[in-house]
């Protein structure tokens, strides 16, 4: 390639519902929220990532945020293309005379239809891909975390993400029994809002709510190293005035707590269905978890209560899938079987 490297370039993203991560040559270029703020009279943009995050619910009726994806998938067709080339452009191609042609690998949640791929690869190619190729998160997520998924050694993958935890027995590079389930960051945040408006009457938006989650989110009410309680500002149902009060972690654990119990009742049930000699090798690797979900405190523990395996976190969980994706990308031919084209 050489002189004509600047034609082309090779991009792994991870299109994740909460953060979008963007890989060119082995780093991570781009690390944004998926948002994007538009100008409802022109349908210009006005902002995207953090930018439009900062914007998101304090915005005047000439503004909205949108968050394009929902879900692990693509929800507003028209904005998730904008958002996709608003991020590449961070990378500094619009440098050039002309704009480079991309090959790109996109993770997708497992338990997506035909119709939702055709929007990720429709979308992609309209914000300038050459090739598009996708790959499933959990398999990306164990590439990324280092785990060897062409051997006929099982391995279990759990990612939290934003919109989905996506749960996979992985072996011989493919899928042997997955589990997806559309609970995870986002529905932790809706359980704390819900929680603080019911057990405090006090209104908080998303953003708070996911600061909250960040703090001190937990998923058990006892830690051994407690967070300090965190000052929460809202406005009050009562008397419609602001007012701020202290929360602990033990209250947010009882927030999320049945949300978690759904994501437990998946990961044993992709356990039953996976064949015996596989559950063997699980019991012996244990249980690998991914994506921001595995920040949660305690999370490992209460998933190792109960299932009984050992659980492991993964380095860097936000960034596990972006990395998995960008060895395939660096490494094609090797991988070119777990890709989808």
């Amino acid at each position: 390639m050489g002189f004509f490297d600047f034609l082309s370039s090779n991009l792994a993203i991870d299109l994740g519902t909460a953060n979008t991560l963007i890989l060119n040559n082995g780093k991570v270029v781009v690390d944004e929220p998926s948002i994007i703020a538009l100008n409802r009279s022109n349908g210009k943009v006005i902002a995207l990532g953090r930018q439009a995050m900062q914007m998101h619910e304090k915005t005047h009726e000439h503004i909205r945020t949108i968050r394009p994806l929902k879900d692990g998938v693509i929800a507003d067709f028209h904005a998730a293309e904008q958002m996709i080339r608003g991020l590449i452009k961070l990378i500094g191609s619009d440098k050039w005379f002309f704009t480079p042609q991309h090959r790109m690998i996109i993770c997708i949640p497992s338990g997506i239809t035909e119709v939702e791929k055709r929007a990720v690869r429709d979308s992609a190619e309209h914000a300038g891909a050459r090739e598009v190729f996708m790959i499933q998160e959990p398999i990306a997520a164990a590439i990324g975390i280092g785990l060897d998924i062409d051997q006929p050694v099982g391995s279990m993958v759990v990612d939290i993400g934003g919109g989905t935890t996506e749960i996979a027995v992985i072996a011989l590079s493919g899928i042997v029994c997955d589990q997806s389930v559309r609970i995870a960051g986002d529905i932790f945040n809706r359980d704390i809002l819900d929680y603080m408006r019911r057990q405090h009457n006090l209104l908080i938006g998303e953003r708070t709510a996911e600061k909250i989650k960040i703090e001190i989110g937990s998923a058990i009410t006892e830690l051994e190293n407690p967070p300090e309680d965190f000052e929460v500002r809202g406005r009050d149902l009562m008397t419609g005035i602001p007012k701020v009060i202290k929360v602990s972690y033990t209250e947010i654990a009882f927030a999320i707590d049945k949300s978690i119990a759904k994501i437990e009742e998946a990961i044993l049930k992709a356990l039953e269905t996976a064949p015996p000699e596989l559950s063997a090798d699980i019991y012996e690797r244990g249980i690998h978890l991914t994506g921001g979900g595995a920040l949660l405190r305690g999370l490992d523990k209460r998933i190792s209560m109960k299932t009984k395996l050992p659980v492991h976190i993964a380095d860097d969980p936000l960034k596990a899938v972006v990395l998995g994706t960008g060895k395939a990308l660096e490494q094609f031919n090797e991988f070119k079987g777990v890709l989808m084209n």
